[in-house]
C-alpha cells in the first residue's frame, strides 16, 4: 500500500503543533487556557488551507492571551525556546509552528502606539520562522518608521534578520501582500547586503533585483554594474546574484543581460537542426531531443531551450528552460541533449496540440522543430 505525500498545510500546522504552541505559552503563563485554545483551533483547522490555518491560530492566540493584557506580546516572546536550534529549527526558513506568532503581531499589534514593540518582536520571531509577510503590513501602514527598522536589520548579526531586510521589501514577493511603495525602495537595503557572506541573504538580494527587473531592467543593470565596479563582493558571488536577478531577461534573450554576464549575444556559433526522438507524445511522457553546436572561436555559452504552443485563441505561449552553461572551442562540436518531462505544473499546462522546440544560445534563437501532444 502506498501513501501520498502529506500536504504542506498538514505538515505546517497540525494537532501536534497546535498542542506544542499551547504547551509553550502555558509554560510562561499558567493561567493560559491551553485546552480551550487547542479545542477551538482544532475544531476549524482540518477544513482550512495553510494561510487560513495561520490566521485561525493567531486569532485563538489573541482570544486566549487577552488574559495577559498589555503583556500578551511579551508572553509570546517568552514562550519561544531559548534558541532556534533548541526549537528544532534545522533550516534557514524556520519552523511553520511559529508562523502564527508573526501573523498575530501583524493583526493585533499594528498600531502607532505599539510599533516599536511589534517590529522588535518580528525581528525576534523571524529567527524561528521568516516574518517577511507580517513586516509588509507595517511597511504599508507605517512606511517611514518601518523602513528605519528594516535598515537597521540589514546590519544585524543574525543572517536571518539580515535576509528579512531584503525579503520584506521585495516588490513582488509571492503569496504576500503587495507593497504600496516604489519598486526601488529597497535598493539602499540591498547596497548593504549584496556582499553578505550568507547565500540565504544574497539569494534574497538576487530575487529582490529580479522583482525590479520585471518592470525596470535598466535600473537593475545599472545597480549590478555599480556593484561590479565597487568590487566589494567577490566575482563568483556577484555572478550568482546577476544570473538570478537577470534570469527572466536571459530567458527573453535580452542582449544587455547576456553582455553583462560575459556572453556574446551574436556569438559565431552554428546549431544543427534539432532532432526529436519521438514527435508524437502524451502528457506525462518525456520529450527527448538533441542537437550539435559548433563555434569558430573560444567563447562562453549560455544555452536554453524554448517550448512553444498556441492557446485556444491562437496566442503564442512559450516556456524557456535552462540547458547548460559551457565554453565552446573551435574544432570541437558540443552535443546538446535533454530528456524533458512533459507534465503540467503550477505555471504550465500541457494540453493536446502542436508544439515547437527551439534552441537558444546567448539569447539568439535557432530554428524550431515541431512535435505533437496527443
Amino acid at each position: 500500500m502506498t501513501t501520498g505525500k502529506v500536504p504542506l498545510k498538514e505538515q505546517a500546522l497540525n494537532a501536534d503543533r497546535i498542542t506544542r504552541i499551547a504547551r509553550e505559552i502555558h509554560a510562561v503563563l499558567p493561567r493560559f487556557d491551553a485546552d480551550g485554545f487547542i479545542r477551538e483551533v482544532m475544531a476549524d483547522l482540518p477544513h482550512l488551507e495553510l494561510k487560513a490555518r495561520i490566521a485561525r491560530t493567531s486569532q485563538a492566540m489573541h482570544d486566549h492571551l487577552s488574559v495577559a493584557g498589555d503583556e500578551a506580546l511579551e508572553v509570546l516572546l517568552r514562550s519561544l525556546p531559548p534558541t532556534p536550534q533548541a526549537a528544532g529549527v534545522t533550516n534557514d526558513f524556520g519552523l511553520h509552528i511559529y508562523s502564527p506568532h508573526s501573523d498575530y503581531v501583524a493583526r493585533y499589534w499594528r498600531t502607532a502606539q505599539d510599533l516599536d514593540r511589534a517590529l522588535g518582536a518580528l525581528q525576534t520571531f523571524t529567527r524561528y520562522f521568516s516574518a517577511e509577510n507580517a513586516v509588509r503590513y507595517f511597511l504599508n501602514d507605517f512606511p517611514e518608521q518601518t523602513l528605519n527598522a528594516v535598515n537597521s536589520w540589514a546590519q544585524d548579526p543574525d543572517y536571518r534578520v539580515r535576509r528579512l531586510a531584503s525579503e520584506s521589501t521585495r516588490p513582488k514577493l509571492p503569496w504576500s501582500p503587495r507593497l504600496t511603495l516604489p519598486i526601488d525602495t529597497g535598493l539602499p537595503i540591498l547596497e548593504q547586503l549584496y556582499a553578505d557572506p550568507s547565500r540565504y541573504v544574497t539569494r534574497s538580494v538576487a530575487n529582490h533585483l529580479r522583482d525590479i527587473a520585471a518592470t525596470d531592467p535598466d535600473l537593475v543593470l545599472a545597480t549590478l554594474t555599480r556593484w561590479q565596479t565597487a568590487r566589494h563582493a567577490d566575482d563568483k558571488q556577484l555572478a550568482f546574484i546577476a544570473r538570478e536577478a537577470l534570469k527572466s531577461r536571459l530567458k527573453e534573450g535580452w542582449p544587455a543581460a547576456y553582455q553583462f554576464l560575459g556572453y556574446t549575444h551574436d556569438a559565431p556559433v552554428e546549431v544543427s537542426a534539432v532532432r526529436i526522438q519521438c514527435t508524437s507524445l502524451h502528457a506525462g511522457e518525456s520529450l527527448v531531443f538533441n542537437a550539435d553546436l559548433s563555434a569558430s572561436e573560444t567563447l562562453p555559452l549560455h544555452v536554453t531551450y524554448v517550448i512553444s504552443s498556441r492557446t485556444q485563441r491562437g496566442a503564442r505561449r512559450e516556456k524557456v528552460y535552462f540547458l547548460c552553461r559551457t565554453t565552446a572551442e573551435p574544432g570541437r562540436d558540443l552535443a546538446l541533449a535533454k530528456s524533458h518531462h512533459l507534465r503540467s505544473t503550477a505555471g504550465t499546462t500541457i494540453t493536446p496540440g502542436r508544439y515547437a522546440l527551439a534552441i537558444q544560445v546567448n539569447g539568439r534563437r535557432y530554428p524550431e522543430a515541431g512535435f505533437q501532444v496527443v
